[in-house]
């Protein structure tokens, strides 16, 4: 089953909300998720302490250099989906999750700063297709946007992933309070309470819109690592 690896050399880019979105939309759609948190701070796992997460979602947070290989092949052969979220710096950890990877999404916000470091994140995404000789597909995932506006800034780094032939995701993550609610209350989108979030209903469109989109682009992949002869 398809491992998807979220990796970004920039803190502050909305890659653990991301991922976490991501893992929970597949639940609610009716598949079985393994999380893996190999990030520093642990987010997803103090995510998962809280109430509300479903059944068929399992957090693996003991992660290492060590074993970060064995953990995402055991929950690829475990679950339909395998979404782990990475620390933020280059390491042996990220050169393992990134080779084993079926996807690679690489959130960023619409400035040049963090376009210079989502960057280098491509870059370690296509040295390693070359170390492993097979392709890995990966995409840009702009977040933190604001619906109906796209500032000159962002309008010109798109232009400018098009030029360079960069895959950007269609779908953007808006800056929503109900995304940011999640690591408050625990859970999934829908099961927050729309008088204690608001917008809560455009939100949920929003993240819908870009789990659709995620699986579309597996199905247009090839086919993952370890169905391949």
């Amino acid at each position: 089953m398809p491992a998807i690896v979220f990796t970004s050399l920039k803190s502050g880019t909305g890659k653990t909300t991301a991922a976490t979105i991501l893992a929970t939309e597949l639940v609610e759609g009716g598949a079985s998720v393994t999380m893996i948190d190999a990030s520093p701070n642990r987010n997803v796992v103090g995510w998962a302490e809280r109430l509300g997460v479903p059944e068929n979602l399992t957090v693996v947070g003991d992660v290492t250099q060590d074993n970060i290989v064995d953990r995402i092949v055991g929950a690829v052969s475990r679950t339909a989906f395998v979404v782990v979220d990475l620390e933020h710096t280059i390491s042996l950890m990220m050169g393992y999750a990134v080779g084993l990877a079926d996807f690679v999404i690489i959130p960023m916000q619409g400035s040049k700063l963090d376009a210079k470091q989502a960057a280098r994140a491509k870059i370690l995404v296509c040295r390693q297709e070359r170390v492993l000789r097979r392709s890995i597909p990966f995409a840009i995932l702009i977040t933190r946007t604001k619906p109906g506006i796209t500032p000159r800034a962002e309008r010109h780094i798109e232009k400018t992933f098009a030029e360079s032939q960069v895959p950007v995701l269609r779908t953007q993550l808006h800056e929503r309070e109900a995304y940011r609610a999640l690591f408050s209350f625990g859970g999934t989108l829908g099961g927050l309470a729309a008088q204690d979030v608001s917008n809560l209903e455009l939100a949920i469109a929003n993240a819908r819109l870009f789990a659709v989109e995620v699986v579309e682009r597996l199905r247009d992949a090839p086919a993952p690592i370890n169905e391949v002869a």
